[in-house]
């Protein structure tokens, strides 16, 4: 992963790539066990996918990441609380799976994941899934 993020620091700096964060099913493994990605592009032997932020809750995401090291390389990785609204506000099966995984983690702080389902009008969504598949109501 330390040849991978090499390569995107300097696209970065280079300017080929905006401000970025890890997100998704790597971004998720910060937190998580890993699961695969599809529709990806090797950089130095990593499965990589670059996506435009596209709307006002991935935008956040991405402004608010955090910063780490990876094998001594900076870098910045979605919050689980915006990893996991994101996958509510997608909502496939696999979506579903990363909550749940995301809630038995205990890597959830559920104050900062409540504003951030309000602030993108996502709190019935989330009553939805809760009352499907954790039972609360």
């Amino acid at each position: 992963m330390k040849a991978t993020l090499e390569v995107i620091n300097q696209m970065q700096a280079d300017g080929v790539i905006g401000q970025y964060a890890i997100g998704g099913a790597v971004g998720a493994t910060f937190y998580l066990e890993p699961v695969a990605t599809k529709e990806y592009i090797v950089i130095a032997n990593w499965p990589v996918q670059f996506l435009p932020s596209g709307n006002a809750l991935v935008e956040e995401a991405l402004a608010q990441a955090i910063e780490t090291e990876v094998e001594g390389l900076k870098t910045r990785v979605m919050t689980a609380e915006h990893l996991l609204a994101i996958a509510l506000q997608t909502g496939r099966a696999k979506d579903f799976s990363r909550i749940l995984q995301f809630i038995e983690s205990g890597a959830i702080d559920a104050g900062k994941l409540d504003l951030i389902l309000a602030r993108h009008e996502l709190v019935a969504k989330w009553q939805q899934f809760e009352h499907k598949f954790t039972g609360n109501k």
